[in-house]
Protein backbone atom coordinates (compact mmCIF):
# COMPACT_ATOMS: atom_id res chain seq x y z
CA UNK A 1 0.00 0.00 0.00
CA UNK A 2 1.26 3.59 -1.35
CA UNK A 3 2.80 6.16 2.12
CA UNK A 4 0.01 8.18 1.33
CA UNK A 5 0.90 11.57 3.82
CA UNK A 6 -1.95 13.64 3.18
CA UNK A 7 -5.65 12.70 2.43
CA UNK A 8 -7.60 14.31 -0.79
CA UNK A 9 -11.32 14.20 -0.81
CA UNK A 10 -12.82 14.84 -4.19
CA UNK A 11 -16.99 15.78 -4.39
CA UNK A 12 -18.61 15.92 -7.72
CA UNK A 13 -22.06 18.27 -7.26
CA UNK A 14 -23.79 15.30 -9.53
CA UNK A 15 -22.68 13.07 -7.36
CA UNK A 16 -25.70 12.61 -4.85
CA UNK A 17 -26.09 10.13 -2.48
CA UNK A 18 -29.97 11.00 -1.47
CA UNK A 19 -31.92 13.75 0.03
CA UNK A 20 -31.34 13.43 3.55
CA UNK A 21 -34.19 12.38 5.49
CA UNK A 22 -33.95 14.59 8.94
CA UNK A 23 -35.28 11.24 11.08
CA UNK A 24 -32.28 10.39 10.72
CA UNK A 25 -31.77 12.96 14.38
CA UNK A 26 -33.91 11.08 16.16
CA UNK A 27 -33.27 9.98 19.49
CA UNK A 28 -34.82 8.00 21.80
CA UNK A 29 -36.88 8.28 25.89
CA UNK A 30 -37.62 5.07 27.32
CA UNK A 31 -38.78 4.38 30.44
CA UNK A 32 -35.73 3.13 31.97
CA UNK A 33 -33.09 4.38 34.22
CA UNK A 34 -33.25 8.45 34.77
CA UNK A 35 -34.69 9.05 31.82
CA UNK A 36 -37.77 9.58 32.78
CA UNK A 37 -38.19 10.08 36.47
CA UNK A 38 -35.58 12.43 37.61
CA UNK A 39 -34.57 13.21 34.20
CA UNK A 40 -36.99 14.85 31.35
CA UNK A 41 -39.58 15.43 34.61
CA UNK A 42 -38.89 16.08 38.05
CA UNK A 43 -41.91 18.34 39.37
CA UNK A 44 -39.84 19.00 42.49
CA UNK A 45 -36.86 20.79 40.53
CA UNK A 46 -36.39 24.39 40.61
CA UNK A 47 -36.43 24.60 36.79
CA UNK A 48 -40.34 22.00 36.80
CA UNK A 49 -42.86 23.42 34.37
CA UNK A 50 -46.56 23.38 35.73
CA UNK A 51 -46.38 19.84 34.36
CA UNK A 52 -43.66 18.83 36.04
CA UNK A 53 -40.83 19.20 32.90
CA UNK A 54 -37.33 20.29 33.46
CA UNK A 55 -36.83 23.47 31.41
CA UNK A 56 -33.31 23.53 31.61
CA UNK A 57 -33.13 19.79 30.20
CA UNK A 58 -35.74 20.96 27.64
CA UNK A 59 -33.59 23.51 26.42
CA UNK A 60 -30.46 21.46 26.01
CA UNK A 61 -33.06 18.83 24.12
CA UNK A 62 -34.31 22.00 22.12
CA UNK A 63 -31.22 22.90 20.61
CA UNK A 64 -30.30 19.54 19.08
CA UNK A 65 -33.28 19.92 16.97
CA UNK A 66 -34.57 16.40 16.89
CA UNK A 67 -37.55 15.45 14.25
CA UNK A 68 -38.74 12.49 16.04
CA UNK A 69 -38.37 10.92 19.51
CA UNK A 70 -39.01 6.95 19.71
CA UNK A 71 -40.95 5.76 22.93
CA UNK A 72 -41.51 3.89 25.53
CA UNK A 73 -39.11 1.33 24.80
CA UNK A 74 -37.07 -0.32 24.11
CA UNK A 75 -36.94 -3.57 26.33
CA UNK A 76 -40.05 -1.18 28.70
CA UNK A 77 -41.97 -1.91 25.93
CA UNK A 78 -42.66 -5.85 25.77
CA UNK A 79 -44.40 -5.64 29.30
CA UNK A 80 -46.23 -2.44 28.74
CA UNK A 81 -49.96 -1.90 28.99
CA UNK A 82 -50.53 1.62 27.48
CA UNK A 83 -54.05 1.59 29.62
CA UNK A 84 -52.08 2.02 32.58
CA UNK A 85 -50.63 5.45 31.57
CA UNK A 86 -54.18 7.45 30.75
CA UNK A 87 -56.51 8.77 32.38
CA UNK A 88 -56.38 10.41 35.79
CA UNK A 89 -53.06 9.97 37.17
CA UNK A 90 -54.34 9.60 40.59
CA UNK A 91 -56.16 6.28 39.26
CA UNK A 92 -52.99 4.92 37.22
CA UNK A 93 -51.98 1.63 38.39
CA UNK A 94 -47.71 1.34 40.15
CA UNK A 95 -46.29 -1.67 38.49
CA UNK A 96 -43.22 -4.08 38.17
CA UNK A 97 -41.36 -3.00 35.00
CA UNK A 98 -39.29 -6.67 34.39
CA UNK A 99 -37.05 -5.11 31.92
CA UNK A 100 -35.22 -3.03 34.22
CA UNK A 101 -35.99 -4.29 37.96
CA UNK A 102 -37.74 -1.14 38.70
CA UNK A 103 -41.07 0.54 39.55
CA UNK A 104 -43.62 2.05 37.19
CA UNK A 105 -45.79 4.68 38.43
CA UNK A 106 -47.00 5.57 35.02
CA UNK A 107 -47.13 8.99 36.08
CA UNK A 108 -45.55 9.71 32.61
CA UNK A 109 -47.59 8.44 30.03
CA UNK A 110 -48.47 8.80 26.35
CA UNK A 111 -50.55 12.11 26.73
CA UNK A 112 -48.16 13.86 29.43
CA UNK A 113 -45.41 12.39 26.65
CA UNK A 114 -47.02 14.30 23.57
CA UNK A 115 -47.42 17.42 26.16
CA UNK A 116 -43.19 16.99 26.40
CA UNK A 117 -42.81 16.70 22.65
CA UNK A 118 -44.92 19.77 22.03
CA UNK A 119 -42.33 21.56 24.46
CA UNK A 120 -39.30 19.69 22.61
CA UNK A 121 -40.25 20.75 18.75
CA UNK A 122 -40.39 16.82 18.19
CA UNK A 123 -42.86 14.12 16.82
CA UNK A 124 -43.56 10.85 18.06
CA UNK A 125 -41.84 7.14 17.15
CA UNK A 126 -44.02 4.94 18.80
CA UNK A 127 -43.18 1.36 19.77
CA UNK A 128 -46.35 -0.76 20.45
CA UNK A 129 -45.96 -4.23 22.55
CA UNK A 130 -45.76 -7.59 20.70
CA UNK A 131 -44.19 -9.13 24.28
CA UNK A 132 -46.75 -9.55 26.40
CA UNK A 133 -49.63 -8.30 23.51
CA UNK A 134 -50.77 -8.54 20.56
CA UNK A 135 -52.23 -7.18 17.23
CA UNK A 136 -55.51 -6.54 18.65
CA UNK A 137 -53.77 -4.08 21.82
CA UNK A 138 -51.24 -2.53 18.92
CA UNK A 139 -55.18 -1.44 16.93
CA UNK A 140 -56.33 -0.79 19.36
CA UNK A 141 -53.32 2.05 20.43
CA UNK A 142 -53.68 3.33 16.92
CA UNK A 143 -57.56 3.83 17.72
CA UNK A 144 -56.98 5.85 21.05
CA UNK A 145 -54.42 7.61 19.40
CA UNK A 146 -55.67 8.48 15.57
CA UNK A 147 -58.46 8.20 14.86
CA UNK A 148 -61.23 11.10 15.30
CA UNK A 149 -63.94 10.37 17.28
CA UNK A 150 -66.95 8.19 17.73
CA UNK A 151 -65.41 4.97 18.87
CA UNK A 152 -65.04 3.91 22.54
CA UNK A 153 -60.94 4.55 22.16
CA UNK A 154 -61.16 7.78 20.21
CA UNK A 155 -64.01 8.81 22.48
CA UNK A 156 -61.98 7.83 25.38
CA UNK A 157 -59.13 9.87 24.87
CA UNK A 158 -61.26 12.88 24.36
CA UNK A 159 -62.61 12.27 27.71
CA UNK A 160 -58.98 12.11 28.81
CA UNK A 161 -58.46 15.61 27.39
CA UNK A 162 -57.89 15.37 24.00
CA UNK A 163 -60.79 15.34 21.60
CA UNK A 164 -58.32 16.18 19.02
CA UNK A 165 -56.06 13.12 17.43
CA UNK A 166 -52.74 12.74 18.20
CA UNK A 167 -51.99 11.65 14.55
CA UNK A 168 -48.89 9.51 15.53
CA UNK A 169 -47.77 8.49 12.21
CA UNK A 170 -44.57 6.54 12.59
CA UNK A 171 -44.99 3.04 14.90
CA UNK A 172 -42.68 0.57 15.71
CA UNK A 173 -43.79 -2.94 15.80
CA UNK A 174 -42.25 -3.69 19.25
CA UNK A 175 -38.45 -4.44 20.37
CA UNK A 176 -35.69 -6.69 19.90
CA UNK A 177 -38.13 -9.28 19.79
CA UNK A 178 -34.95 -12.04 18.47
CA UNK A 179 -33.09 -11.26 22.26
CA UNK A 180 -33.52 -14.01 24.89
CA UNK A 181 -33.45 -11.08 27.59
CA UNK A 182 -37.03 -9.60 25.88
CA UNK A 183 -40.06 -10.34 27.95
CA UNK A 184 -41.49 -12.84 25.41
CA UNK A 185 -38.80 -13.19 22.83
CA UNK A 186 -40.02 -15.10 20.14
CA UNK A 187 -38.12 -17.14 16.94
CA UNK A 188 -38.35 -15.22 13.68
CA UNK A 189 -41.31 -17.27 12.54
CA UNK A 190 -43.45 -16.61 15.60
CA UNK A 191 -42.43 -12.90 15.06
CA UNK A 192 -42.42 -12.32 11.42
CA UNK A 193 -46.47 -14.19 11.78
CA UNK A 194 -47.03 -11.73 14.48
CA UNK A 195 -45.97 -8.68 12.94
CA UNK A 196 -47.58 -9.59 9.56
CA UNK A 197 -51.30 -9.22 10.89
CA UNK A 198 -50.64 -6.56 13.51
CA UNK A 199 -49.06 -4.75 10.56
CA UNK A 200 -52.56 -5.55 8.65
CA UNK A 201 -54.78 -4.54 11.04
CA UNK A 202 -53.09 -1.09 12.54
CA UNK A 203 -53.20 0.34 8.72
CA UNK A 204 -56.66 -0.90 8.42
CA UNK A 205 -57.32 1.16 11.20
CA UNK A 206 -54.95 4.06 9.36
CA UNK A 207 -53.60 3.34 5.71
CA UNK A 208 -51.06 6.48 6.91
CA UNK A 209 -49.10 5.26 9.18
CA UNK A 210 -45.53 4.18 8.85
CA UNK A 211 -44.10 0.73 10.44
CA UNK A 212 -40.83 -0.17 11.49
CA UNK A 213 -40.23 -4.06 11.84
CA UNK A 214 -37.79 -5.70 13.95
CA UNK A 215 -34.54 -6.48 12.85
CA UNK A 216 -32.28 -8.28 14.66
CA UNK A 217 -31.25 -6.82 18.03
CA UNK A 218 -27.31 -6.68 16.94
CA UNK A 219 -25.22 -7.95 14.81
CA UNK A 220 -23.73 -10.60 16.76
CA UNK A 221 -26.59 -12.13 16.90
CA UNK A 222 -26.53 -16.14 16.09
CA UNK A 223 -29.87 -16.04 13.79
CA UNK A 224 -28.39 -12.64 12.66
CA UNK A 225 -29.01 -12.50 8.64
CA UNK A 226 -31.95 -15.22 9.00
CA UNK A 227 -33.77 -13.21 11.17
CA UNK A 228 -33.91 -10.45 8.98
CA UNK A 229 -34.79 -12.51 5.82
CA UNK A 230 -37.60 -14.76 7.69
CA UNK A 231 -39.51 -12.05 8.94
CA UNK A 232 -38.82 -9.73 5.66
CA UNK A 233 -40.43 -12.31 4.10
CA UNK A 234 -43.65 -12.45 6.16
CA UNK A 235 -43.95 -8.30 6.26
CA UNK A 236 -42.46 -6.98 3.45
CA UNK A 237 -45.72 -6.11 1.84
CA UNK A 238 -46.85 -4.21 5.55
CA UNK A 239 -44.14 -2.82 6.52
CA UNK A 240 -41.79 0.59 5.54
CA UNK A 241 -38.40 -0.21 7.52
CA UNK A 242 -36.64 -2.33 9.01
CA UNK A 243 -34.30 -1.59 12.29
CA UNK A 244 -30.85 -1.98 12.84
CA UNK A 245 -29.17 -1.72 16.56
CA UNK A 246 -25.75 -1.22 17.63
CA UNK A 247 -23.59 0.22 20.53
CA UNK A 248 -19.78 0.24 20.37
CA UNK A 249 -17.78 0.26 23.23
CA UNK A 250 -13.86 0.33 24.16
CA UNK A 251 -13.84 -2.42 26.88
CA UNK A 252 -10.06 -3.32 25.94
CA UNK A 253 -8.88 -0.15 26.06
CA UNK A 254 -7.87 -0.30 22.64
CA UNK A 255 -8.52 2.63 21.30
CA UNK A 256 -7.27 2.54 17.41
CA UNK A 257 -9.72 -0.26 17.60
CA UNK A 258 -12.86 1.71 18.79
CA UNK A 259 -12.03 4.85 16.74
CA UNK A 260 -12.34 2.09 13.71
CA UNK A 261 -16.04 1.21 14.62
CA UNK A 262 -17.51 3.14 12.20
CA UNK A 263 -16.29 0.16 9.90
CA UNK A 264 -18.21 -2.41 11.17
CA UNK A 265 -21.57 -0.30 11.52
CA UNK A 266 -21.23 0.84 7.59
CA UNK A 267 -21.06 -3.40 6.67
CA UNK A 268 -23.80 -3.89 8.89
CA UNK A 269 -25.85 -1.19 7.02
CA UNK A 270 -24.92 -2.17 3.66
CA UNK A 271 -25.25 -5.96 4.60
CA UNK A 272 -29.28 -5.50 6.14
CA UNK A 273 -30.05 -3.18 2.58
CA UNK A 274 -28.80 -6.09 0.50
CA UNK A 275 -31.41 -8.53 2.74
CA UNK A 276 -33.99 -5.59 2.20
CA UNK A 277 -33.13 -6.10 -1.87
CA UNK A 278 -32.83 -9.46 -2.47
CA UNK A 279 -36.17 -9.61 -0.83
CA UNK A 280 -37.82 -7.62 -2.59
CA UNK A 281 -36.81 -9.16 -5.51
CA UNK A 282 -38.00 -12.47 -4.54
CA UNK A 283 -41.44 -10.94 -4.15
CA UNK A 284 -40.85 -9.26 -7.16
CA UNK A 285 -42.31 -5.58 -5.90
CA UNK A 286 -41.41 -2.46 -6.72
CA UNK A 287 -41.57 -1.20 -2.86
CA UNK A 288 -38.67 -0.55 -1.24
CA UNK A 289 -38.26 -1.11 2.91
CA UNK A 290 -35.83 1.03 4.21
CA UNK A 291 -33.73 1.15 7.22
CA UNK A 292 -34.18 2.63 10.86
CA UNK A 293 -31.45 2.50 12.78
CA UNK A 294 -33.35 3.30 15.71
CA UNK A 295 -30.66 2.41 18.17
CA UNK A 296 -26.75 3.40 18.09
CA UNK A 297 -24.66 4.90 20.63
CA UNK A 298 -21.51 4.47 21.97
CA UNK A 299 -22.34 1.79 25.83
CA UNK A 300 -19.74 0.40 27.77
CA UNK A 301 -18.53 2.89 30.44
CA UNK A 302 -21.30 1.53 33.14
CA UNK A 303 -20.72 -1.92 32.76
CA UNK A 304 -16.79 -1.29 34.36
CA UNK A 305 -18.23 -0.15 37.75
CA UNK A 306 -19.75 -2.34 40.59
CA UNK A 307 -22.64 -0.09 40.45
CA UNK A 308 -26.02 -1.92 41.53
CA UNK A 309 -29.06 0.30 42.47
CA UNK A 310 -31.54 -1.83 44.73
CA UNK A 311 -34.16 -2.69 42.81
CA UNK A 312 -38.19 -1.82 42.51
CA UNK A 313 -37.98 1.54 43.19
CA UNK A 314 -39.06 4.43 40.59
CA UNK A 315 -35.99 6.10 38.50
CA UNK A 316 -33.67 3.53 39.46
CA UNK A 317 -30.36 4.90 38.44
CA UNK A 318 -28.74 2.44 35.87
CA UNK A 319 -26.33 2.34 33.00
CA UNK A 320 -25.85 5.92 33.30
CA UNK A 321 -22.64 6.77 31.10
CA UNK A 322 -19.74 9.07 31.83
CA UNK A 323 -19.17 9.55 27.89
CA UNK A 324 -15.05 10.80 27.61
CA UNK A 325 -13.31 12.10 24.26
CA UNK A 326 -13.14 9.32 22.87
CA UNK A 327 -16.49 8.75 22.48
CA UNK A 328 -17.42 12.07 21.21
CA UNK A 329 -14.94 10.93 18.27
CA UNK A 330 -16.95 7.83 17.60
CA UNK A 331 -20.67 9.15 18.07
CA UNK A 332 -19.46 12.07 15.92
CA UNK A 333 -18.07 9.20 13.18
CA UNK A 334 -21.23 7.58 13.56
CA UNK A 335 -23.02 10.17 12.21
CA UNK A 336 -20.64 10.51 9.57
CA UNK A 337 -21.41 7.06 8.69
CA UNK A 338 -25.35 7.34 8.26
CA UNK A 339 -25.00 10.22 6.31
CA UNK A 340 -22.85 8.96 3.98
CA UNK A 341 -25.75 6.36 3.56
CA UNK A 342 -28.83 8.33 3.42
CA UNK A 343 -30.15 6.24 0.64
CA UNK A 344 -31.09 3.49 2.35
CA UNK A 345 -31.38 5.03 6.13
CA UNK A 346 -34.10 7.26 6.07
CA UNK A 347 -34.59 6.63 10.14
CA UNK A 348 -31.98 6.65 13.39
CA UNK A 349 -32.14 7.24 16.81
CA UNK A 350 -29.32 8.25 19.05
CA UNK A 351 -30.36 6.18 22.80
CA UNK A 352 -31.05 7.61 24.52
CA UNK A 353 -31.26 11.07 25.03
CA UNK A 354 -31.16 12.17 29.11
CA UNK A 355 -29.34 10.32 32.06
CA UNK A 356 -29.43 6.47 30.66
CA UNK A 357 -26.54 5.94 28.17
CA UNK A 358 -27.42 9.87 26.94
CA UNK A 359 -25.68 12.92 25.85
CA UNK A 360 -27.72 15.54 28.68
CA UNK A 361 -27.29 14.56 32.22
CA UNK A 362 -29.20 15.82 35.31
CA UNK A 363 -28.26 16.28 39.10
CA UNK A 364 -30.71 15.66 41.25
CA UNK A 365 -31.96 19.00 42.97
CA UNK A 366 -29.32 20.45 40.85
CA UNK A 367 -28.51 21.53 37.10
CA UNK A 368 -28.52 19.73 33.82
CA UNK A 369 -25.24 19.37 31.76
CA UNK A 370 -23.54 18.24 28.77
CA UNK A 371 -21.49 14.92 27.82
CA UNK A 372 -19.00 15.09 25.04
CA UNK A 373 -21.29 13.27 22.96
CA UNK A 374 -23.69 16.00 22.79
CA UNK A 375 -21.69 18.46 20.58
CA UNK A 376 -21.23 16.15 17.19
CA UNK A 377 -24.67 15.50 17.32
CA UNK A 378 -25.66 19.29 17.74
CA UNK A 379 -23.48 20.47 14.58
CA UNK A 380 -24.43 17.64 12.61
CA UNK A 381 -27.67 17.92 13.15
CA UNK A 382 -27.95 21.49 12.28
CA UNK A 383 -26.18 21.66 9.75
CA UNK A 384 -26.20 18.06 8.16
CA UNK A 385 -29.23 18.66 6.30
CA UNK A 386 -29.97 19.02 2.34
CA UNK A 387 -28.41 16.35 0.35
CA UNK A 388 -26.10 14.16 1.07
CA UNK A 389 -23.13 13.84 -2.02
CA UNK A 390 -20.73 10.78 -2.22
CA UNK A 391 -16.78 11.88 -0.77
CA UNK A 392 -14.03 10.13 -2.85
CA UNK A 393 -11.67 9.74 0.37
CA UNK A 394 -7.69 9.53 -0.11
CA UNK A 395 -5.76 8.94 2.91
CA UNK A 396 -3.31 7.65 5.03
CA UNK A 397 -4.25 4.15 6.74
CA UNK A 398 -3.19 2.66 10.04
CA UNK A 399 -3.37 -0.92 11.44
CA UNK A 400 -5.26 -2.06 14.41
CA UNK A 401 -6.02 -4.97 16.31
CA UNK A 402 -9.37 -5.54 14.36
CA UNK A 403 -8.31 -3.77 10.94
CA UNK A 404 -5.66 -3.95 9.22
CA UNK A 405 -6.07 -0.58 6.92
CA UNK A 406 -8.10 2.13 8.70
CA UNK A 407 -8.46 5.06 7.00
CA UNK A 408 -7.34 8.14 9.28
CA UNK A 409 -9.64 10.57 7.80
CA UNK A 410 -13.96 9.68 7.45
CA UNK A 411 -15.22 12.15 6.12
CA UNK A 412 -19.52 13.18 4.86
CA UNK A 413 -20.27 16.03 2.65
CA UNK A 414 -23.53 17.55 2.90
CA UNK A 415 -25.04 20.46 0.37
CA UNK A 416 -27.70 23.05 1.66
CA UNK A 417 -28.83 24.61 -1.02
CA UNK A 418 -31.03 26.95 1.08
CA UNK A 419 -27.89 27.91 2.82
CA UNK A 420 -26.15 27.94 -0.13
CA UNK A 421 -23.25 25.84 1.65
CA UNK A 422 -21.45 22.61 1.19
CA UNK A 423 -20.76 21.24 4.73
CA UNK A 424 -17.71 18.70 5.51
CA UNK A 425 -17.97 16.49 8.45
CA UNK A 426 -14.10 15.08 9.11
CA UNK A 427 -12.71 12.71 11.39
CA UNK A 428 -9.00 12.20 11.91
CA UNK A 429 -8.93 8.88 13.64
CA UNK A 430 -5.12 9.16 14.11
CA UNK A 431 -3.57 9.12 17.59
CA UNK A 432 -0.84 10.72 17.08
CA UNK A 433 -0.51 12.49 13.27
CA UNK A 434 -1.51 15.71 11.28
CA UNK A 435 -3.01 14.92 8.26
CA UNK A 436 -3.32 17.79 6.00
CA UNK A 437 -6.26 17.88 3.95
CA UNK A 438 -6.98 18.92 0.25
CA UNK A 439 -10.96 19.34 -0.33
CA UNK A 440 -11.64 19.28 -3.89
CA UNK A 441 -15.07 20.29 -5.16
CA UNK A 442 -16.20 19.37 -9.19
CA UNK A 443 -19.19 21.90 -9.85
CA UNK A 444 -18.77 24.38 -7.55
CA UNK A 445 -17.59 27.65 -7.01
CA UNK A 446 -16.26 27.95 -2.79
CA UNK A 447 -16.68 31.50 -2.19
CA UNK A 448 -15.60 31.38 1.85
CA UNK A 449 -14.85 29.09 4.34
CA UNK A 450 -17.66 30.50 6.72
CA UNK A 451 -16.79 28.03 9.89
CA UNK A 452 -14.57 25.85 11.01
CA UNK A 453 -15.51 24.28 14.51
CA UNK A 454 -13.39 21.31 16.33
CA UNK A 455 -12.73 18.97 18.95
CA UNK A 456 -9.10 18.62 19.21
CA UNK A 457 -6.25 18.46 21.54
CA UNK A 458 -8.20 17.01 24.43
CA UNK A 459 -6.91 13.75 26.69
CA UNK A 460 -8.45 10.90 24.83
CA UNK A 461 -10.02 9.97 28.22
CA UNK A 462 -11.16 13.31 29.34
CA UNK A 463 -14.68 14.30 30.32
CA UNK A 464 -17.19 16.89 30.99
CA UNK A 465 -18.24 16.44 34.42
CA UNK A 466 -21.02 18.22 37.26
CA UNK A 467 -18.30 20.69 38.14
CA UNK A 468 -16.61 21.08 34.80
CA UNK A 469 -19.17 20.70 32.06
CA UNK A 470 -17.40 22.59 29.39
CA UNK A 471 -14.39 21.17 29.59
CA UNK A 472 -14.73 19.05 26.37
CA UNK A 473 -15.88 21.16 23.79
CA UNK A 474 -15.52 22.23 20.43
CA UNK A 475 -14.39 25.68 19.41
CA UNK A 476 -13.84 27.42 16.35
CA UNK A 477 -10.80 28.09 14.48
CA UNK A 478 -8.62 29.20 11.63
CA UNK A 479 -6.21 27.90 8.72
CA UNK A 480 -8.36 26.79 6.40
CA UNK A 481 -7.93 28.17 3.02
CA UNK A 482 -9.93 28.10 -0.79
CA UNK A 483 -7.69 28.15 -4.16
CA UNK A 484 -8.27 26.77 -7.34
CA UNK A 485 -11.85 25.62 -6.15
CA UNK A 486 -9.84 23.65 -3.22
CA UNK A 487 -10.18 23.58 0.44
CA UNK A 488 -6.36 23.37 2.17
CA UNK A 489 -6.19 22.14 5.70
CA UNK A 490 -4.74 20.50 8.20
CA UNK A 491 -6.86 18.53 10.81
CA UNK A 492 -5.66 18.10 14.28
CA UNK A 493 -4.71 13.97 15.20
CA UNK A 494 -7.62 12.80 17.01
CA UNK A 495 -10.26 15.44 15.95
CA UNK A 496 -13.60 16.21 15.00
CA UNK A 497 -14.07 18.82 12.43
CA UNK A 498 -16.65 20.37 10.39
CA UNK A 499 -16.12 22.79 7.76
CA UNK A 500 -18.96 25.03 6.53
CA UNK A 501 -18.23 26.29 2.51
CA UNK A 502 -20.27 29.29 0.99
CA UNK A 503 -21.12 28.23 -2.71
CA UNK A 504 -21.06 31.25 -5.14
Amino acid sequence: MPDIKKAEITVDRDSVISDIDERIYGSFIEHFGRAVYGGIYDPGHPSADDLGFRQDVLQFVSELNIPIIRYPGGNFVSGYRWEDGVGDPEDRPVRLDLAWSALETNEIGLNEFMEWLKKAGSDLMLAVNLGTRGAQEAQDLVEYCNFPSGTRLSDLRASHGYPKPHGIKLWCLGNEMDGPWQICAKTAEEYGRLACETAKMMKWMDPDIELVVCGSSGKGMPTYGAWEETVLRHTYEHVDYVSLHTYYGNLDDDTPSFLASTLEMDAFIKEVAGICEKVRQEKGLDKKVYLSFDEWNVWYHYSQTAKQPPKWIKGRPIQEENYNFEDALVVGDMLITLLNNADVVKIACLAQLVNTIAPIITEENGPAWCHTIYYPFLYTSRYGRGKALRPRVTSPVYACAKHNAVPAVSSACVYNADRGEVVYFLVNRSLTDAVPLTCALNGFQPKDVLQWIAMEGYDIKAENTAEDPDAVVPAEKNGAAIADNQIELTLSPKSWNIIRVKIE
